[in-house]
């Protein structure tokens, strides 16, 4: 959940501390990014709470400077958390696509999914911490693509179209534009 709801690296999990974490009224979490960079991004309530009851269980009481994600009492490494992930979500795996759930995808869903909310792409760079706007953009192409082929997907059958070798409405440059647009 926390991977998710703030996109984080996995790198940054790992190194995450007590200390960085605001879990009052209006909770919230600072990261430690790639170039030494800090960004700070919001916590949805539930996810607080589940912090909260996790740091909360831990015999000694943690620190500012406890690790938030560990066990046996040492910070788990990305390694760690990678096998967390696997052996959590394999039963999520679809053997027809080989498609894996990996530690990544919870970054790259929160990306997309604030994407189609509408959350401006420079908003979502920030809250990812890329330096640079053409990463994030990636995450938009992608978006982009999936809109395109469920339209096709929903694409109604037209026998006189059928005859064509082109839809009609794939040789007009206006609609096709406005259609990338989206």
């Amino acid at each position: 959940m926390f991977l998710y709801n703030t996109g984080a690296r996995v790198q940054e999990a790992a190194d995450l501390r007590v200390a960085h974490l605001d879990l009052g009224d209006h909770p919230l979490v600072r990261l430690h990014g790639k170039g030494d960079k800090w960004r700070t991004c919001p916590l949805w309530q539930q996810t607080a709470a589940l912090l909260r009851s996790l740091l909360g269980a831990l015999d000694p009481p943690a620190t500012p400077q406890t690790a938030v994600f560990a066990a046996h009492g040492h910070a788990l490494t990305r390694f760690g958390i990678y096998k967390l992930v696997r052996r959590h979500a394999s039963s999520l795996d679809d053997p027809r696509t080989g498609r894996r759930i990996s530690r990544h995808i919870f970054r790259h869903t929160a990306a997309v999914h604030l994407l189609e909310a509408g959350v401006e792409v420079n908003v979502i760079r920030g809250w990812l911490g890329h330096a640079d706007l053409t990463t994030t953009n990636r995450y938009a192409e992608i978006a982009t693509r999936a809109k395109g082929a469920a339209l096709r997907a929903l694409e109604p059958p037209d026998a006189a179209a059928a005859s064509r070798t082109k839809p009609i409405w794939r040789s007009d440059e206006s609609l096709l534009k406005w259609l990338a647009s989206l």
